[in-house]
């Protein structure tokens, strides 16, 4: 191979890496199941793993590598967070039958997706804490400050445990497609999606694809979630 083939080469290699940190997969499972935290379950045996490790503005925080797997049937997506912490700081009064306002002042997982990808600042937000606290958002970010309509319901089953022994704790979603986008899923299908985590009492803020902002709500910033079989 002459070095010109090489280079070109490198730079392919190079801009499909850059393409692919930007994309995560969800693989197809066989039928549904309930939500029950915890990674070890069959339904989780195939599932793609994604991890991040970056704050808002791409600084590190490798104590808290967080990964993340995502499987899909016709009916529903779901998301695992397991998520390394070194304190937990929570609600000393949870409650797990409503929304609970204000979730992301405390330790939580979060996915905002959106399915249209022409109007990127239409999404929907999901939050989900380590007690199983959770709350659900429609968001509208084409006027300023932006609404989030948390009325709305996305009929979202939730699950979540903590390890203390290993210091970890563990989050699934489980989303009815119908609340996320009107069309049914198909494999190859994408959406605009962003992961963040807060964690601890010193509030560490983490998002796989870095907003470069101190707010999680920059849909520009936002990488792309691919349905696979």
């Amino acid at each position: 191979m002459t070095t010109r083939r090489i280079f070109l080469s490198g730079l392919f290699a190079a801009a499909l890496g850059a393409a692919d940190s930007k994309t995560m997969t969800s693989r197809r499972a066989k039928a549904d199941s309930p939500a029950t935290a915890d990674p070890t379950a069959s339904f989780w045996k195939n599932s793609p793993v994604l991890t991040f490790e970056t704050g808002r503005f791409g600084e590190k925080y490798t104590a808290f590598l967080t990964e993340v797997r995502s499987m899909w049937t016709p009916a529903n997506l779901y998301f695992l967070f397991t998520c390394p912490y070194d304190d937990l700081y929570m609600n000393p009064n949870p409650q797990t039958k409503r929304d609970t306002w204000g979730l992301w002042d405390l330790d939580v997982a979060e996915v905002f997706i959106g399915w249209d990808l022409k109007d990127i600042r239409r999404y929907k937000e999901f939050e989900l804490s380590p007690q199983g606290e959770w709350i659900d958002l429609d968001v509208n970010k084409n006027s300023e400050p932006g609404v989030f309509d948390d009325k709305w319901n996305a009929g979202m089953e939730s699950a979540a445990r903590i390890d203390r022994t290993r210091r970890v704790w563990y989050g699934e979603m489980k989303i009815p497609f119908p609340s996320i986008d009107p069309r049914p899923p198909q494999a190859g299908r994408e959406f605009r999606i962003n992961l963040y985590r807060i964690q601890g009492k010193k509030r560490t803020f983490m998002a796989w694809q870095p907003t470069q902002n101190e707010s999680f709500h920059m849909p520009e910033a936002f990488g792309k979630l691919r349905l696979i079989e």
